[in-house]
């Protein structure tokens, strides 16, 4: 671990946050020989959906929709002989950073990492990111979100992933050649402001009506503005990959592949961060790394999450539906997906959950002929 030292922060939170107290990871045994780690193969299922997030300022005129947040998660080890995916899931940032954090309301924070190299940048980096984002001395306390506060916060979370790439290079129990893509995701407040900030290829896809809403780009050199920003900053392309290794041009960790700490490199860890005002149109969130999107689009993952969401309502049974349906289409990697639902709080202050659908069935003839005795009486 990085010492106190290396990583100076002005600010301590009240509260120690239990990472593994506040996700639920279920990861399955072990199925299949374990494939590369640096070169899976980069194949995609349908391309991308054609509705990516259009960028917004924030809108305080917006009406006030105040869901009530809740979510599920699910992991798999897939084919691979190890797990290399990390998670986070906090549904109530106020009751775990504790009372004397002054955050808005509702708030809750989520996190995808798909690591590869081994598991130890993806696991430190789960670790340690909350208290990279919430000690950083320009985070925002305050109960109201405004133009000055989502300012505030994209610097905050832009300056976690930094230096959550510079601690993993200072950490000596960290191999050089382990790496993680990362995507968190923020909401918060009122107006309900949902921001994402994202390294790599996990991808995060609002459901609004249906529709599926990408809320990232993914960092890959199939990417034209990614590989241009490469190439022009030295690094080559070899058969879709960074410098003939790497299938993401975004990444924490990987200092074998990167120059030193203030030289421009084709490897970075700057996030690329969106953000969007939710309204009662938008049904939920899915976040899921590139095991899931390798096979499946934005708008078919997003079709498994409402069909499930309609049966039965539970946004963990949600995530585990996803998982299994990458899995049945042949996915290669490590499995994660995390689904948050907005739900419509009615008149009456209570929680709109969709309830589930009994399936029909056919009675036998002596089942029928019982029954029919027993209402005659």
């Amino acid at each position: 671990m990085v010492a106190e030292a290396e990583v100076v922060f002005q600010q301590s939170l009240p509260v120690v946050l239990d990472i593994d107290g506040v996700t639920s990871a279920v990861v399955s045994p072990l199925s299949s020989p374990k494939l590369g780690i640096r070169r899976p193969t980069a194949s995609v299922s349908g391309g991308l959906s054609t509705s990516p997030v259009q960028e917004e300022d924030f809108d305080s005129s917006i009406p006030v929709y105040v869901p009530t947040i809740r979510s599920g998660s699910y992991a798999d080890i897939g084919p691979k002989r190890s797990m290399e995916d990390e998670h986070i899931c906090v549904d109530d940032l106020s009751s775990q950073l504790g009372c004397l954090f002054e955050l808005p309301k509702p708030s809750a924070f989520y996190a995808v990492f798909d690591g590869h190299g081994g598991s130890e940048a993806a696991t430190y980096v789960k670790q340690n990111a909350i208290r990279l984002l919430f000690e950083d001395d320009n985070f925002p306390q305050t109960s109201e979100v405004n133009s000055v506060y989502v300012e505030e916060v994209k610097s905050s979370l832009r300056n976690a992933f930094l230096q959550a790439d510079l601690a993993l290079a200072e950490d000596c129990s960290i191999s050089s050649s382990s790496g993680t893509t990362a995507l968190a995701a923020l909401i918060s407040g009122r107006y309900v402001l949902l921001m994402v900030a994202n390294a790599g290829d996990c991808r995060a896809v609002l459901c609004r009506k249906g529709k599926a809403i990408e809320m990232s780009h993914d960092h890959r050199p199939i990417n034209i503005p990614e590989r241009i920003r490469v190439e022009e900053s030295g690094g080559v392309i070899e058969d879709g990959y960074l410098n003939g290794e790497l299938s993401v041009t975004r990444a924490l960790g990987d200092w074998d592949m990167k120059r030193p700490h203030g030289s421009n490199s084709p490897l970075i860890s700057e996030p690329e961060i969106k953000q969007i005002t939710l309204t009662e149109e938008d049904e939920f969130l899915v976040i899921g790394c590139d095991g899931i999107w390798d096979v499946l689009t934005s708008q078919e993952a997003v079709s498994v999450v409402k069909r499930g969401l309609n049966r039965h309502g539970d946004p963990a049974r949600c995530a585990r539906e996803l998982v299994m349906e990458a899995l049945r289409l042949n996915t290669f990697d490590n499995l994660t997906a995390v689904v948050v639902c907005f739900v419509t709080v009615d008149r009456e202050g209570e929680a709109v959950v969709p309830l589930e659908k009994k399936r029909c069935c056919s009675l036998t003839p002596e089942a029928f002929r019982s029954l029919r005795n027993l209402l005659d009486g």
